[in-house]
Order: C-alpha cells, then structure tokens, then sequence
C-alpha cells in the first residue's frame, strides 16, 4: 500500500497567517501540521509517500523533509494547480499509485489514539474494497455523515446534511483498492464545484465493498481548519504530550520504531536537535 497527504490548501481562509506559508506547514504546538498525517502513514506501516502539494510551494515542502531517506521512507511530491476537492487526489496521483492500494491523508486531520496503528493494520488486510472511519462529533452539518442501520452497518453516506442521520462523520483518513482510480475518474462535480470524496464513499457502498470503522470516544480526531481549531489542536497536543510524556506526531521516532532507521541515525537525529525540547525528546528515548 502506497501513501498520499493531501496538503495541497493555500489556506485562503486563514490569511494573513498563510501569505507567507501554505497551510499544511504552519506549527501545530511544535512540529509543523505535515508531521501528523505523515506519522499516521507511518503507523501504518507505509514508506511510499506522494505529497500533493499547492503551485510554488513545493520547494518549501523538500526544505522540511526531503526525499524522506532521512526517515528510511521514499517521500516525492505533485503540485495541483487547480483544486477540485478530495477526490482529485487520485487523478493527480494515479502515476504514483500504479497498481498499488492506497490510503490518503488529509493535510490538516490529526488522528491520535493508542489502538490506531492496529485499525490501520486490520484495515489493510482488505484486499478489496474500501476502508474509513467514523468520530462521534456534536455538531456533524459540516462534514459527511454516516448513517448506520440497526446492525451497525452503513447505508448512507450524506455530505454536509442540513438534517444529519448520525452524529458520526468521516475524518480525512481513507484506505481503497486500485479501483478507486477508476471511481474517481467518474465522479462528477457537486454543486460546489468539487470532486467530493462522499461520492467516491458512496460508489463502494453501492458496491457493498465500503468498511466503515467507527472509532471510540478515546480517539483524538481534530481537524484544524480554522483559527479556534488551529489554537485547540495546540492545546489538546500540549495537553497529551505534558500528561503521557510521549510525544505525537514525532516522525523520526516512528521511523525508529518501525525499524526504518538505526539507533545511530536517530542518535543523530536528536544530536541535531538537542538545543530543543523536540531533540531532548529523541535523546531521551535513546536513553530509554
């Protein structure tokens, strides 16, 4: 299974912030937002890596992680000059695919739980099909939305419903076979213009070949859009991060864990680092 970070947002919307960087490259707490969907690859044990990125920024994005040798992952990058919505990714990145299965990453999600990395284990043992998830929200207007029926087994998928069915939506983690290409290829434009990934969900639905995982309260799911959300990641990161003493999102330990990397190139890492409290992070757990 291949990889793909949909980071390709300008994030217009959270100007003046972003006049200077995109989006996907603002801190989250302190580590750029890139380094949590990038982690959630990792977790899944996923070297191969396409980051969509916007028009002129790809130089700023190979700045901050290169060819990804560094972390034992092969990590290359695809502007898309237009954005047409989620779905797009597909079309953009069906060289990088191949014949390969893929899960895509939204830029600016951050997923933190300790049975995660077994979800995404057990996800990919579909060898057709498609696999997302499902987070309990309040307020789920904003997002697609499952409706499940009496045996826990999705029936809908509705973007955006003015009328919600749940109150369980899909965060921006999704795994599909190959034929996801093709999906997305025929998906056509929604009223706003955008190739919706809901219609993607909805085709392997009609297909019964849609999985859908809904994940417990003890799941972090953020989705920092917005200047509160951007804020609120911070803290739920500085919160986790101060209560378990591990830290989330830190990429050159997951590719330690992986085995990925050696001790010596991790070591070296933290050397690197060791003025921060991220390279005393990496030192420390050397230590360990």
């Amino acid at each position: 299974m291949k990889g793909i970070v949909l980071a390709a947002g300008k994030g217009t919307r959270l100007y003046p912030m972003t006049k200077p960087v995109c989006k996907p490259l603002l801190p989250i707490y302190d580590k750029p937002m890139l380094y949590y969907p990038l982690s959630v690859l990792q977790q899944a044990g996923i070297r191969e890596v396409l980051i969509i990125v916007p028009p002129d920024d790809k130089e700023q994005f190979e700045r901050l992680l290169g060819d990804g040798g560094q972390l034992g992952m092969q990590i290359s990058y695809k502007e898309q000059f237009v954005q047409r919505g989620i779905a797009d990714a597909f079309i953009v990145g069906e060289e990088f695919i191949g014949d390969d299965s893929v899960c895509l990453v939204l830029g600016d999600n951050l997923f933190y739980g300790a049975g995660l990395k077994d979800c995404l284990e057990m996800a990919q043992q579909n060898k057709t099909g498609a696999t997302i998830f499902g987070c309990y929200v309040e307020d789920p207007r904003a997002f697609g939305v499952v409706e499940f029926d009496e045996n826990g087994k999705a029936i809908s998928i509705e973007e955006k419903p003015e009328q919600p069915k749940s109150n369980y939506i899909v965060p921006g983690l999704y795994l599909y076979d190959n034929h996801v290409i093709e999906i997305a290829k025929q998906v056509k434009p929604s009223a706003r213009g955008e190739l919706e990934i809901t219609a993607v969900n909805n085709a392997y639905l009609e297909l019964d070949e849609l999985n859908v995982v809904t994940l417990g309260k003890d799941f972090v799911w953020l989705d920092a859009g917005t200047e509160d959300s951007l804020l609120e990641a911070a803290q739920v990161i500085q919160n986790l991060q101060r209560t378990t003493g591990n830290y989330v999102a830190c990429i050159e330990e997951g590719a330690y864990k992986n085995g990925w990397i050696t001790y010596k190139d991790y070591q070296h890492m933290g050397k690197a680092l060791e003025k921060t409290r991220y390279g005393k992070y990496i030192l420390s757990k050397c230590e360990a």
